[in-house]
């Protein structure tokens, strides 16, 4: 019983292929904090996919698979994609035939979401016209209303948005026949003549993904912006006015706070219940 053993084991595949970043070093923090305030003994282990083509083995309770640098396109048929990959196919048959208390959740940032979404064939994963990079809002479909990872947010909610890349024109019927929805889409700007990119998928029970960063912190969001290089890119490319509203933004505990709380302790919440619930039904 979960309730009785007490130790949680958590693996977090890092694709940031060595690039200094955030990224990791908040699911880290989300991570411990989490485990700390239920009171269970935490077994973390990171996995480094890109440099040493590492990947977990199926023992791990739950799964985070980061953020990266680069084209989620130009490394089809790479070593790391192949391990990667071979990876989430051990999971996919693992929870084909274990118990309901057994099964394996993963949760997908950014550009393990690309990949995820390119390897299943749901959708056009491109080069964005521009780089995201800030505070946007991010708007919920019907299916992210009623998601339990969700619960809490408002409609819109805010997120740290950081890509060249995007996921744009869902295959529905491809979505259909694997029982997965579209949680969540970018902003809606009816005026602008482009698709409006997807930012959430619950692919199956078990595996969600969202193409923004639910573990971006407004600390380290902060310290990134006032570096001199990430402010003149910021300021050169939209003006110093959005540089100074996404460090104001930052500030609001009811925006990028609030999904940091929120998200990735849902998911891992919900990860210990439903094994709980399976194993005491």
């Amino acid at each position: 019983m979960w309730s009785e053993k007490k130790q949680i084991r958590i693996a977090v595949l890092d694709l940031y292929e060595g690039q200094a970043n955030q990224g990791m070093r908040c699911i880290k923090e989300i991570v411990h904090a989490w485990a700390s305030d239920k009171g269970f003994e935490l077994v973390y282990q990171e996995f480094d996919v890109r440099q040493n083509l590492s990947v977990p083995d199926t023992s791990f309770d739950i799964y985070i698979s980061s953020g990266g640098p680069g084209s989620p396109l130009e490394t089809e048929g790479s070593a790391w994609e192949s391990a990667y990959f071979g990876w989430l196919s051990n999971v996919e048959g693992f929870n084909k035939t274990a118990s309901e208390a057994d099964k394996k959740n993963v949760f997908f940032i950014c550009h393990s979401f690309q990949l995820v979404c390119r390897h299943y064939g749901i959708g056009n994963v491109c080069k964005r016209r521009s780089t995201a990079f800030g505070v946007f809002p991010v708007h919920m479909l019907d299916p992210g209303t009623t998601e339990p990872v969700f619960d809490g947010l408002r409609d819109p909610f805010y997120c740290v948005d950081s890509r060249d890349y995007q996921v744009i024109e869902p295959d529905i019927s491809k979505l259909t026949a694997m029982g997965a929805s579209i949680l969540a889409i970018e902003k809606n700007r009816p005026h602008v003549p482009y698709e409006r990119a997807v930012m959430a998928i619950r692919f199956n029970d078990h595996f969600i993904g969202t193409q923004f960063h639910p573990e971006a912190d407004a600390v380290g969001m902060h310290m990134y912006l006032m570096r001199e290089d990430k402010k003149k890119t910021v300021i050169d490319n939209h003006g110093e006015a959005k540089w100074q509203s996404m460090v104001e933004q930052l500030q609001d505990p009811e925006k990028i706070l609030f999904t940091y709380h929120t998200i990735l302790p849902n998911f891992l919440n919900l990860s210990v219940q439903e094994s709980i619930l399976s194993q005491q039904g």
